[in-house]
């Protein structure tokens, strides 16, 4: 799949950062690679974090990612920071 702007939404802004919220179906793998969210350039800014629920219906990852680069169109997220992993009991 790609990137779905209807899925980006800003929870928070203060100050010149923004929190987003992001929900897909791709895996995280695909999500936090470098050019994934190019369309979304001209929201994203350096510094901004982003809550992911990714693989949602097949192999579901919850996370954090920081925009580390918005420059040219070009976008890039730092690795995923994952929480609220699978309780086992």
């Amino acid at each position: 799949m790609a990137y779905n702007s209807a899925a980006l939404a800003a929870i928070a802004y203060a100050d010149g950062f923004t929190l987003w919220h992001y929900r897909t179906e791709d895996l995280v793998a695909e999500v936090d690679n470098a050019g994934y969210f190019n369309e979304a350039a001209t929201m994203l800014r350096q510094g901004d974090f982003v809550l992911l629920n990714t693989g949602m219906g097949r192999t579901p990852t919850f996370g954090l990612v920081v925009v580390t680069e918005n420059a040219g169109g070009l976008v890039d997220v730092s690795n995923v920071t994952q929480f609220g992993a699978i309780d086992s009991d």
